[in-house]
């Protein structure tokens, strides 16, 4: 069987959802949300969130880190070499800066760790990337330290460019822990009135549910750092709309919902240390993501890596309307169901499909 060598075009349908109101610190807009998906349901149920949030005065949010990582693994023929090595490159971490600074304008080295397993040597070089979500830059700039370093200790075998303790496009904890693209926190104050009147529900009942599904339901399911019920959908609508690699929210739906009571409100926060953003690089030259990304205002004229924090603060808050309005949907008995069907139903007609 041959490899089809032309290209082709899939189509997924696309919306814009809100706008939703963003009040800062870093990032003070009102944008509409870009949502391509296959799922229906999730551009009204979005828009829902958002409207909720603009009525409570808009989403604050905040990017706490920002780094990308590819971890090299090598071999050493036996344990005492492996220390010796270890600590000699603790020691030249501004060669490795240089090094790096060969390879990109944008890139920088950040920071090392280090796992030994035996005589393996797992290294994870973290980089701060620019614009861009960093994928081949980091590798690149491994690529140079690996030269480098097998020169430098010739002892050493290489192994493979990555080792898995990136961790790239896999479940794991190190991403939450250590940083794997832009942490972003996002949070919304919401009176009880409001939560009652656009949500359908009150504030103890997300509070509630947040515990007992969210927390008790992941931890019993054997999650990896998450507790949300969907933060998946609405990064995978967005990554899409906005020409990221989609793989990406694997990590990046590890992710924290945080709900609880102020006074009678509601305070809720979605909390999401892995998202990987790019408004440069692959995927980003067709048009219609050059339209979104500009329509989000992350084409300006603006301090190198800026657009791409922006987009990421952009994103964390579409999660949050998401989120926000599921969660409120799955208080009340066959809500959900009730609104897919609905949907469903109109998405049938309007093709001209009969209905079931």
């Amino acid at each position: 069987m041959r490899w089809q060598t032309t290209e082709q075009i899939a189509t997924i349908p696309m919306r814009l959802v809100g706008p939703v109101k963003i009040v800062g610190p870093e990032v003070e807009t009102e944008v509409l949300l870009p949502l391509a998906t296959f799922e229906t349901p999730l551009w009204p149920s979005t828009h829902r969130g958002a409207k909720t949030c603009n009525q409570a005065g808009g989403i604050k949010a905040i990017l706490l880190d920002d780094r990308m990582t590819r971890s090299v693994l090598f071999e050493a023929p036996n344990i005492t070499d492996v220390y010796e090595v270890v600590a000699s490159l603790k020691q030249h971490q501004d060669v490795m800066q240089a090094i790096i600074k060969e390879t990109s304008r944008y890139a920088r080295f950040l920071d090392m760790n280090v796992q030994v397993i035996g005589n393996l040597i797992y290294l994870r070089f973290e980089f701060n990337t620019g614009d861009a979500s960093g994928h081949n830059m980091t590798t690149l700039a491994a690529e140079r330290l690996v030269e480098w370093i097998l020169i430098r200790y010739p002892e050493l075998q290489y192994v493979s460019i990555s080792g898995n303790y990136c961790c790239d496009k896999k479940n794991s904890a190190v991403n939450g822990i250590l940083g794997r693209g832009k942490y972003v926190v996002a949070e919304v104050f919401i009176p009880e009135d409001i939560c009652k009147r656009f949500l359908k529900t009150t504030p103890q009942k997300i509070v509630q549910l947040n515990i007992k599904k969210n927390l008790m339901g992941n931890i019993i399911a054997g999650g990896v750092r998450t507790a949300n019920a969907h933060f998946a959908n609405m990064l995978l609508g967005f990554y899409l709309a906005t020409g990221q690699d989609a793989a990406n929210i694997i990590e990046g739906s590890q992710g924290m919902v945080h709900a609880d009571m102020r006074g009678t409100d509601l305070y809720f926060s979605v909390t999401l240390p892995n998202i990987i953003v790019g408004t440069v690089g692959s995927g980003k030259t067709f048009d219609f993501v050059q339209e979104n990304l500009r329509l989000l205002g992350c084409l300006e004229d603006r301090e190198p890596g800026q657009n791409a924090r922006r987009l990421a603060i952009i994103a964390a808050c579409a999660v949050l309307c998401g989120e926000l309005s599921l969660l409120a949907a799955q208080t009340n008995p066959g809500e959900l169901m009730k609104s897919h069907l609905q949907l469903e139903r109109q998405k049938k007609l309007s093709e001209g499909k009969p209905s079931d």
